[in-house]
């Protein structure tokens, strides 16, 4: 039980060390599942390539700060002598160091959308734009699962199975995901408008719906007013990081340097 709960402990410990990081970085980090397969902490870093970076590194850079940290307890439980005066809680420090260790190795392997996957695609984006990164890790990622659906199968363990289940549902998301973006990368832009979290121009076209009259039309265009219902709105969707903000936050972007 006591194993567990420190799994448990230092999963949570990994999660808020993505969380804090986005918050960091101006992000939005609400919420954190703990289930049965881990932790998944729910990040929406600004979608800059450092900031993503940033928001999923520091999740196993927990890990690895815990280390040293079990390490030393583990020294000075041997020079304290509780190896042999209590065997059992120098055990417990011990499946801990493991377990630790275990979590960042697993963690850090090239499989989106493990964070190793998600790490070489903030690196990727660097050179390659956003939606091409996306691209290359999914695609990457794909064989790595294979791998694990092959170990799921020689060692018959059904826990690999609908691990590999999970993370295939969420490449093949990832890799829905960079085809919208690819898409989205080639429409024309609009001038004389720029999101004030991503700094990107609005594209041209009927991109927003209007969710009174269920009609798509080009809120630029329009200022912010459904031409069919006549409706009107507080706030703006970007397409590219799905940021909300009033239409004159737009305008008002363009004119400041980084807007430029």
């Amino acid at each position: 039980m006591a194993e567990y709960l420190s799994l448990f402990a230092i999963v949570l410990l990994h999660e808020f060390g993505h969380a804090l990081a986005c918050r960091q970085v101006g992000g939005v980090a609400n919420r954190i599942v703990l289930w049965p397969l881990g932790g998944v902490a729910y990040v929406d870093p600004p979608p800059r390539p450092g900031a993503t970076l940033w928001s999923i590194a520091a999740g196993p850079l927990v890990n690895v700060a815990l280390l040293p940290i079990l390490t030393g307890l583990g020294y000075l439980s041997r020079s304290l002598g509780w190896v042999h005066s209590m065997p059992n809680f120098h055990a417990l420090l011990r499946a801990v160091w493991w377990i630790d260790l275990s979590l960042l190795i697993f963690n850090m392997l090239p499989i989106y959308p493990l964070d190793g996957g998600q790490i070489l695609r903030a690196l990727l984006w660097f050179p390659l734009g956003r939606a091409r990164s996306l691209m290359v890790t999914t695609v990457l990622g794909f064989f790595g699962i294979a791998g694990f659906i092959g170990l799921a199968v020689w060692q018959k363990s059904e826990w690999l199975g609908v691990l590999a289940a999970f993370m295939l549902l969420n490449c093949w998301g990832g890799l829905k995901h960079a085809r919208a973006l690819s898409k989205i990368a080639k429409l024309p832009r609009r001038d004389g408008f720029a999101c004030p979290r991503c700094k990107m121009a609005p594209p041209v076209g009927n991109f927003w719906k209007c969710p009174q009259c269920q009609q798509p039309f080009d809120t630029f265009q329009s200022g912010a007013t459904c031409p069919t219902c006549g409706a009107r709105f507080s706030v703006t969707k970007c397409v590219d990081c799905g940021g909300l903000h009033p239409m004159h936050e737009w305008a008002v972007a363009t004119l400041t340097p980084a807007g430029l």
